[in-house]
């Protein structure tokens, strides 16, 4: 048995392959015509356990890329393209669609290339997390409001 010491630049190397692979599979293995899809929309077509198994291998694959040194700032970006595709492929028959045409992980294929290789999307990600945060937050105040304002209109019609 050989015991071969594999050196960090080898392993990313290796897992980005890896990962590449299977996103090709997940988003464009297959042909008609001009027209490129993978699995992901296919499974989608399984309620519940298809867009959980899509979800569930897009996480697998930010994750093997986050523990082979991906910044914070661009994992963050990874996952805010997976968050999406399982967001709003989760709506039925238009869900399904949108799949066939939204390619999360080759976006984070193409986000790890201008990673690794021009040293793009490097830092934290703190600047992105403070701006969902406050999005989040403006949208709460809003609801709030709105159920306030609902809450005033129908008591005006009771009373």
């Amino acid at each position: 048995m050989e015991n071969r010491y594999v050196s960090k630049q080898e392993r990313i190397s290796q897992d980005f392959q890896w990962v590449e692979r299977l996103s090709v599979l997940m988003d464009s293995r297959f042909r008609i015509g001009n027209f490129k899809f993978g699995l992901d929309p296919i499974l989608n077509f399984i309620p519940f356990a298809g867009q959980a198994a899509t979800l569930i291998i897009s996480l697998v694959l930010v994750t093997v890329m986050y523990r082979n040194g991906a910044s914070g700032k661009l994992t963050i970006k990874m996952l805010l393209n997976v968050t999406y595709d399982a967001i709003l492929g989760s709506i039925p028959l238009l869900g399904n669609i949108f799949d066939f045409f939204n390619k999360a992980n080759e976006k984070n294929i193409k986000l790890l290339r201008e990673h690794y290789y021009e040293n793009k999307h490097q830092g934290s990600g703190v600047g992105i997390l403070l701006t969902i945060g406050i999005i989040l937050f403006a949208f709460v105040l809003v609801f709030l409001f709105l159920m306030y304002a609902l809450t005033l209109w129908l008591i005006g019609l009771i009373f």
